[in-house]
């Protein structure tokens, strides 16, 4: 019998975070959910607020097994990714009391395992994610990088369960 996991990708930002919820029956990626935290008002604490307490109701309504999450990149301005780990932080955070197993991908590798190619762009990224989920349209930008991801990790676990190799954030489990 095969099992099903269910992973929540992550595609973190400090104004908009996106969402992906995805099923994984076998070597089958079913859409389950999709879409944007929007934390663009207020003070920068408060909205890390907004990311920490969004991410964390949907982590309790859609309990995932597994949790993909974007890595940080190197930024051109130090201070936008200064924003975007602390954003990634409150996302993370916010998964860690559901006992979830967290995993990160950097950009470019969850553009290669989605789309074929690292520097992708995110047109090519949400054409895939219709065509993979086989969805109706395409999610707003955020939403299907944040898909893209769990579906890393759904492939990457299998070549991973095959080599007998891991990749989880020490302490995240």
């Amino acid at each position: 019998m095969t099992t099903k996991r269910r992973i929540l990708g992550i595609d973190p930002g400090s104004r908009l975070t996106g969402f992906g919820v995805v099923d994984f029956v076998g070597d089958k990626a079913l859409y389950v959910a999709s879409g944007t935290v929007k934390s663009v008002d207020g003070a920068f604490a408060d909205r890390l607020r907004q990311i920490f307490e969004s991410v964390g109701g949907i982590v309790g309504e859609y309990r995932p097994d597994v949790v993909s999450i974007e890595s940080v990149f190197m930024h051109k301005n130090a201070g936008s990714a200064l924003k975007l780990g602390h954003a990634r932080s409150a996302a993370l955070c916010a998964t860690f009391e559901h006992g979830c197993e967290v995993y990160e991908y950097a950009p470019r590798e969850i553009k290669l395992a989605v789309v074929g190619s690292g520097a992708a762009s995110k047109t090519q990224v949400q054409h895939m994610i219709v065509s993979i989920l086989e969805l109706d349209g395409a999610p707003a930008e955020d939403a299907a990088d944040a898909l893209a991801a769990a579906i890393c990790h759904g492939h990457q676990s299998r070549i991973r369960a095959r080599l007998g190799t891991g990749k989880a954030i020490a302490g995240a489990q």
